[in-house]
């Protein structure tokens, strides 16, 4: 997956989480606050775990370029 293609859907799962969070708050109803909680998060992680991919890739080449 390209990179700006994770970033996008990181983004998309961001506002759909928080979109859902907010009409669970004001529905009054906790499954859906939850599932929009737990949307937000995996977006979280999935960027998280993407910009560490990214720097393992960014320090392996550095080495490379050392040797």
């Amino acid at each position: 997956m390209t990179k700006l293609k994770s970033k996008i859907e990181n983004t998309n799962d961001k506002v759909a989480g928080k979109t859902k969070e907010a009409f669970g708050k004001a529905t009054g109803s906790e499954e859906t606050e939850l599932k929009g909680k737990l949307q937000s998060k995996k977006a979280d992680v999935k960027e998280t775990l993407d910009d560490t991919k990214e720097n393992i890739a960014k320090n392996i080449n550095d080495m490379d370029k050392d040797k």
